[in-house]
């Protein structure tokens, strides 16, 4: 068992024993160690909050191109990227102000009050007033105020779930206080802030108050983290200069040309302006930013509320998930799950004997367990107790029945309730390997027995013989629906799971094999017996279970993880899982039964505490970073030909090929297509995809070379039905209305390529596509306004297979087949 330091240097002189201390004491104590604030008192007002948004690169990122924009005279693409804005800006803003708010949920694992001995009177304080020192009464159900040692209490129980991720009760013994405090104490003698007394009335002695609780350390980590800019917002953010930088280079050589051609200052710069609308990529951190919104709402569809939305994003990227076991993978509550009878009796004389042993009013798990198994209490009325306590091992009923017969009902660990049994040496060996045989599955097993008193016999002392043997009862934390085939498609799809728990390692064994992680024999470790944690978390590889794992120790090990490069989520519910969660690169909490605590930590909350959920979610991650990569794609194709029919045309001393009116009716197509189209792609629902790339690069080598060859098809079939339509008669009208029939179809048939037209959306917006082109065309009156001129059937014939050789190249080179591989990014980790 670990062993703590108990600091003398902490205790005033005098302080000893059972004896509380004086004012004098109290004033120099909290002049050297200050007050019992666990969790910082912290001030918020509207400049920590600007100060706060002001470093989420997202919003510097739409600032930047919403200037770039307004340089350039686009006022609605800039208005439109400020109003975007909208939205984060009060998204950060609620966010800080409920990360100061996570302050609270802290501070509500902890204890309002105390009652303190001091000047040799018992009073109630408020616990920010403790200090190193004090002696403190808490009773059953009440948290401990602060760290220290316990000096009395008999039959003594805490819950530490929240901070060691034990589902079990741990028992605690009071130290000795008669003879000088050694140097060090076992965890079981010391009472921790945070942590919650279960049974019995214990006094503790004050050591560690404020930040040197353990409770403290993990508030002090939990307060730490930045922002970061996604990897996915620098690629984005690249590509965007890249094709800003050619774009304005485009326009200011075509100025010059143009000018030198003789055409004048207003041909020049109406080409000028014409290129820099069709160039300036303003569509690719709009259709970004819009695809996060789409991804936070589908994920909130499937139970999983997302805090900030750049985790959409990430989650995507997971390739190791580092799961608590307590309330994520089992359902963090104790429940019978096995008996074993002895011959006489049936089921259900078994747990109505072990319910008379146990206190209605307890707060012990087990005996709510019991208490909920609905036994009925026999036809008696209680007439003595005789608590746990960790020195006997067992709890005691004494029944008064008809005739004044009395009954004794006896409950605890089976070692001890069977030596009290009259059995054979075989019979004894029999129980115990029974006992055994659950203990290795990972239950809790207690036993039961029985025994008939004498009328009218004293019952002063609690009867130590003569019981006859009820049976064994088995408890065990459940694991939850569908965590099975979760684990299954996460090995299927190559992403490790890593159970890190600070449960017992045979009980966490037991558990990874009942979930089938690692298989049936899961590799596991006790931490509390490795020399070299941080050794061993660099062969992590080898690692399916961590059982004894400590917050700090499970922080490092996410760290080793990231180190190895691996993208970690961490899953969790207790306040003990908040530094993880912190340091994790998606930190998912549960929302049912998580603490407060590591919701506010966590930018990915579980509304069903299910961790089918976190796998479907990953799967959505993935599904929607393909789906975003097609929507870039099709920019890409489609703005390919825009700017060089834009730029060459005019170039080439020809007629102006689109006028600012056709870049308005592009505009007007290309951007609803890139949000709605690819986004309402089928949603996934196995991790069929790739993992999203960690490094910040959007597309391969073979990726550009395949968009650009697509890209080079269409602007040769554009300028070439230009060039065919426009004739030695120079019918400008009618080579226009053949380059934007072709462009438009060229969009179509991306759209068809990449889309397969699965999404009712996609299907709807190339209808819509299709429609537009006929009637702007082919209705003389909307014809005029555009100045363009109707087709012949020759050309839409041309047109139409121009369409259809577009769809099947994308299809052939781009989309690929699966569509997960071609467009897969550099940087994906194996």
């Amino acid at each position: 068992m670990a062993q703590r330091r108990i600091p003398p240097e902490q205790l005033p002189l005098g302080v000893s024993g059972h004896l509380g201390m004086s004012s004098e004491q109290v004033i120099a104590q909290r002049r050297s160690c200050g007050d019992n604030d666990i969790v910082p008192q912290t001030t918020s007002g509207w400049s920590s909050v600007a100060r706060d948004t002001a470093r989420d690169p997202m919003l510097w990122f739409l600032v930047v191109s919403a200037g770039l924009f307004a340089l350039l005279g686009q006022l609605t693409e800039s208005l439109v990227l400020l109003l975007a804005m909208g939205p984060l800006l009060g998204m950060d803003a609620y966010l800080h102000r409920r990360t100061q708010a996570s302050s609270a949920g802290l501070a509500s694992r902890l204890a309002p009050s105390a009652r303190v001995l001091r000047d040799g009177q018992w009073r109630d304080l408020v616990s920010r007033e403790l200090v190193p020192g004090d002696l403190v009464e808490v009773k059953p159900g009440e948290y401990f105020p602060a760290d220290g040692l316990l000096v009395a209490g008999d039959g003594l129980q805490a819950d530490e779930s929240t901070l060691t991720g034990e589902s079990l009760p741990v028992a605690k013994r009071a130290i000795a206080v008669e003879t000088p405090l050694p140097a060090t104490a076992p965890d079981d003698r010391w009472g921790t802030a945070g942590t919650r007394l279960l049974t019995g009335t214990a006094w503790l002695r004050v050591l560690f108050t404020g930040g040197r609780t353990r409770y403290g350390e993990i508030v002090r980590t939990a307060a730490e983290g930045s922002h970061g800019t996604t990897p996915l917002q620098k690629a984005i953010g690249e590509l965007v200069l890249v094709l800003l930088a050619a774009a304005l280079s485009l326009c200011a050589v075509l100025a010059v040309v143009r000018l030198w051609q003789g055409h004048g200052w207003i041909d020049a710069a109406l080409s000028a302006v014409t290129l820099a609308v069709a160039a300036v990529p303003e569509e690719f951190p709009l259709v970004y930013t819009f695809f996060l919104g789409m991804g936070v709402f589908r994920l909130a569809r499937k139970n999983a509320l997302v805090r900030r939305a750049v985790a959409v994003e990430n989650i995507g990227r997971t390739t190791c998930i580092l799961s608590d076991k307590t309330g994520t993978i089992t359902a963090g509550s104790l429940v019978l799950s096995h008996t074993v009878l002895a011959p006489s009796l049936d089921a259900r004389a078994l747990l109505q004997m072990a319910t008379s042993a146990a206190r209605p009013d307890s707060g012990d798990p087990l005996d709510q367990a019991l208490h909920a198994a609905g036994s009925a209490p026999p036809a008696a009325s209680r007439a003595i107790d005789f608590p746990f306590t960790e020195a006997r091992r067992r709890e005691t009923a004494v029944w008064s029945g008809a005739g004044r017969q009395l009954t004794a009902y006896t409950k605890g660990a089976p070692e001890t309730v069977l030596s009290l049994c009259d059995l054979t040496d075989p019979e004894r060996s029999r129980w115990l390997g029974l006992v055994d045989e659950h203990a290795r599955c990972g239950r809790k097993v207690i036993a039961c027995a029985w025994k008939d008193l004498i009328a009218g016999q004293s019952v002063e002392r609690e009867p130590d013989h003569g019981f006859e043997i009820a049976g064994l009862l088995a408890f065990e934390d459940p694991v939850r629906d569908g965590v099975r085939e979760a684990i299954a498609d996460c090995m299927a799809a190559g992403m490790r799971v890593v159970m890190v728990t600070g449960d017992h390692l045979a009980t966490a064994t037991a558990i990874a094999r009942a979930i089938g992680l690692g298989g049936d024999r899961p590799r596991a470790v006790a931490l509390e017996a490795v020399d070299d944690p941080a050794a061993l978390f660099r062969q992590h590889k080898a690692l399916d279970v961590v059982a004894r794992a400590t917050p700090a120790q499970k922080l490092a090990l996410v760290q080793a993880m990231q180190a190895a490069g691996e993208f970690v989520a961490v899953t969790g519910d207790g306040v003990n899982d908040v530094p993880a969660l912190r340091q994790a690169d998606i930190g998912v909490a549960m929302g049912a039964r998580g603490t407060q605590s590591a919701r506010e930590v966590a930018p990915v909350v579980l509304l069903d505490d299910n961790f089918k959920t976190i796998v479907d979610a990953v799967a959505e991650g993935r599904q929607l970073f393909q789906n975003l990569r097609w929507a870039f794609a099709y920019l890409l194709l489609v703005h390919m030909p825009l700017v060089v029919g834009a730029a060459l045309i005019p170039l080439m001393g020809l007629p102006l090929l689109f006028l600012p009116i056709h870049i308005v009716w592009l505009e007007l197509v290309i951007h609803p297509t890139a949000m709605l189209a690819f986004q309402d792609l089928p949603s996934g629902t196995t991790l069929a995809h790739a993992p999203c790339p960690r490094k910040a690069s959007f597309f391969t080598t073979r990726a550009w070379g395949a968009i650009g060859l697509v890209g080079a098809w269409i602007v040769v079939a554009m300028i070439g039905s230009y060039l065919q339509a426009l004739g030695v008669e120079r019918d400008v009208e009618h080579a226009r209305a053949m380059a934007l029939a072709v462009l438009l179809m060229a969009s179509v048939g991306v759209t068809a390529g990449l889309t397969r037209w699965r999404g009712a959306a996609s299907r709807w917006l190339g209808i819509a596509t299709v429609a537009s082109v006929v009637l702007a065309i082919q209705v003389p009156v909307v014809g005029r306004v555009l100045n363009l001129r109707p087709l012949h059937g020759s050309d839409w014939l041309l047109v139409v297979l121009a369409s259809a050789l577009t769809a099947w190249l994308v299809r052939a080179l781009v989309a690929g087949d699966p569509p997960a591989t071609s467009l897969r990014t550099s940087g994906t980790p194996t």
